[in-house]
């Protein structure tokens, strides 16, 4: 019985729903987007920001640890968005994890660091097209204006009343990610579907 628990395949928190986020993305002329991007590698790190292993882990990660604000940086495959002072959520490639702890932790040294995967907590969901940004702003209190939220910033935030991480990507083509709790993932799927009946008839 374990053997066959360890060996079954992954089951999305959204593989029910790929249908019809691909039918809401195909009728709706190209105006939105709508797909899960499932299984995204997760880590969240805690440190000091300013002590030696904020460094050390930018240069073992190949990409700095971003300091301002609700700002994201990505190099390759690999995005950093800043949560809070001393908090960022790595998003990387499916099964990264173990690659991505084992390299924090030893750039971090004796340094105080929390690495923590998360990957299981939330599922990602694509928004993109045209009308992305209308889509979100059905249910989204922040400032969505490219001038304001444009590529390259994230926040947390609340989308349908469901808590999510936001982030626009740092292609404007490429839209937006939301980060959402895998429990709530089906109401907040629902949701945009809704939320889009206007672009999707």
């Amino acid at each position: 019985m374990a053997d066959t628990a360890l060996t079954a395949p992954l089951r999305s928190p959204l593989s029910h729903a790929v249908d019809r986020l691909a039918a809401a993305t195909r009728t709706s002329g190209g105006a939105i987007r709508l797909a899960e991007l499932p299984f995204l590698t997760q880590i969240n790190v805690r440190l000091d920001p300013k002590g030696a292993a904020a460094d050390a882990v930018g240069l073992a990660l190949g990409l700095p640890l971003p300091v301002e604000p609700d700002t994201a940086v990505r190099a390759g495959e690999l995005t950093a968005l800043w949560l809070g002072p001393d908090e960022w959520l790595l998003v990387g490639p499916p099964g990264s994890q173990q690659d991505l702890e084992s390299r924090i932790r030893e750039a971090a040294g004796d340094e105080p660091v929390s690495v923590i995967d998360v990957s299981a907590q939330r599922t990602t969901l694509l928004v993109a097209g045209p009308r992305a940004r209308d889509l979100l702003a059905h249910g989204c209190s922040l400032d969505l204006h490219p001038r304001v939220f444009g590529p390259g910033r994230c926040a947390q935030t609340n989308l349908g009343r469901t808590q999510v991480v936001l982030v626009a990507r740092d292609d404007p083509r490429a839209g937006f990610w939301v980060l959402v709790r895998s429990s709530f993932a089906g109401y907040l799927t629902d949701w945009l579907l809704d939320a889009a009946v206007e672009w999707t008839g």
